[in-house]
């Protein structure tokens, strides 16, 4: 009987889980240079199904092998690449950020790119070209028309095809005056927010992440907005000139004051942060999460993703 009981329970807990979470996200690479294994890459969907698009594509192959050996992924690793991935959503053309999607082009399916006007352009004229790869854009010289452009209006929402998912496009700055993209992904209801690299407002001269921070104020408020990924690419020790248009711990603490004007304190305790784009090399890594862990968050749950380990929110 207690047997039962327990089975019962656990079966309850599963449903219930399943129950409140809306996305589930698993990340292909996490880390912000140097590995080549493991660069940025997160693939997510709505909970219950099983059609991902990828949050920037800096490592797929290693990342779906990754989900593999985890239990996340159950398959061969190329037949995974053609059938789970529906699309990708590119935040900038670096290549810490693109290279998983470009060498893995020629084993993938068709399936959409989706970008910013200035992410796309690059991708056509600089990686899928006959000069330094093949052609497998539907634009261009030649083209394979494997993958087709997408080009996304900032503040527009659009449907991402073969899935349940949209998604909104804003622009960040990435180094004044070149763009990096924030995609606010929606799930019926409910939404999660993945900023690709940006610099602080600050340092930037930008108001990019103000008006990203009063549109999801709201949405915290109201609980919709289930988590934020967000880089924090080196230590507190990097200079502000060197910092290329990236965060560190205190940046990001004078980041997460300015969403608590639109969100106020209070949502923001216990809400999901995911740390993304540590740089590696020195012990930097474990720095910044010391760093994070040490000074005042507003009390948001800090998350420090790992390869191939999936996530949920």
């Amino acid at each position: 009987m207690r047997i039962v009981v327990g089975l019962i329970l656990v079966f309850l807990g599963s449903v219930c889980t399943q129950a409140q979470s809306s996305f589930q996200v698993v990340p292909m690479g996490v880390k912000g240079g140097s590995d080549e294994s493991n660069l940025t890459a997160y693939a997510v969907a709505a909970t219950g199904t099983e059609e991902f698009v990828c949050l920037d594509a800096g490592t797929i192959h290693a990342g779906i092998m990754k989900a593999a050996e985890n239990n996340v992924w159950k398959g061969e690793v190329n037949e995974l690449l053609k059938t789970k991935i529906k699309g990708y959503l590119i935040s900038h053309p670096h290549l810490d950020h693109v290279s998983g999607l470009i060498i893995n082009a020629p084993d993938d399916s068709p399936k959409p790119i989706y970008g910013i006007e200035s992410c796309l352009r690059v991708l056509q004229k600089n990686y899928f070209t006959w000069d330094s790869w093949a052609n497998f854009g539907n634009a261009g010289e030649r083209p394979l028309n494997k993958y087709t452009y997408n080009t996304l209006s900032p503040g527009k929402e659009i449907a991402l095809d073969n899935t349940l998912l949209h998604a909104t496009a804003f622009t960040l700055s990435h180094v004044n005056p070149y763009e990096s993209t924030g995609f606010l992904v929606r799930s019926e209801q409910n939404y999660l927010l993945y900023l690709g690299d940006t610099g602080a407002d600050t340092l930037e001269k930008s108001d990019k992440l103000k008006t990203l921070w009063k549109r999801v104020g709201p949405l915290i408020q109201s609980k919709q907005l289930k988590a934020i990924f967000i880089e924090v690419s080196f230590s507190n020790e990097q200079p502000s000139h060197l910092l290329f248009g990236h965060l560190t711990p205190m940046l990001l603490q004078q980041e997460l004051l300015s969403l608590s004007k639109y969100a106020g304190n209070a949502a923001l305790k216990d809400f999901p942060v995911v740390i993304t784009h540590r740089k590696p090399g020195g012990g930097r890594e474990e720095k910044i999460k010391q760093q994070l862990e040490a000074i005042d968050l507003l009390g948001v749950q800090l998350i420090f993703p790992e390869q191939g380990k999936k996530l949920q929110f």
